[in-house]
């Protein structure tokens, strides 16, 4: 059997009474805060974040991966969360769009896709962000093929992208203070 992707488990088995799943427990951080609760195990991370934290800010396109709206950091790594089930995020540390900001203060990432027009109708712009928040993390100074690879598997059918180019260019030299 494949290994899974990088920081993802593998689904235990559900067990069934009377021909019902029975619901699992699970442990998580989101956004910096611990959660410890029962979820369907069928239930993906998405459904998770969106239905029961209410953290709405996570998109869902396609349900496919293709559309990338849905990216979140799991343990430090963007993950498309329409296709992972919550429970392989037992013990994680996941952090969506909404845990950019701190106190109220938008980051460096969301300062410059305002000022750089990097989003239009906003749908992508999420994913978008998680994406280059990971980039930036281990590459402070990405040049131009390092940021294209860095948002491949995001789609966005509004900017033509140059926008989004010019808006994590301009986010890694205000991260820097430059």
């Amino acid at each position: 059997m494949p290994k899974p992707a990088v920081g993802i488990k593998r689904v235990a088995r559900a067990k069934t009474r009377g021909g019902a799943i029975e619901p699992v427990p699970l442990t998580l951080t989101v956004n910096g805060k611990a959660y410890s609760i029962t979820v369907e195990p069928r239930l993906l991370l998405v459904e998770l974040l969106r239905e029961q934290l209410d953290l709405t800010g996570t998109h869902v396109g396609c349900d496919t991966t293709y559309c990338g709206a849905c990216t979140v950091l799991m343990n430090g790594k963007t993950v498309k969360s329409c296709t992972v089930f919550a429970v392989q995020a037992e013990g994680a540390e996941i952090m969506t769009v909404e845990g950019l900001a701190k106190n109220g203060e938008l980051t460096a990432i969301q300062q410059a896709f305002g000022e750089s027009y990097g989003l239009q109708c906003g749908y992508c712009t999420p994913g978008l962000m998680m994406c280059t928040y990971q980039l930036l993390s281990s590459n402070p100074q990405p040049n131009d093929s390092q940021i294209r690879k860095a948002i491949a598997g995001n789609t966005c059918r509004c900017t033509g992208y140059q926008n989004i180019f010019k808006a994590i260019e301009l986010a890694a030299l205000k991260a820097r203070g430059a």
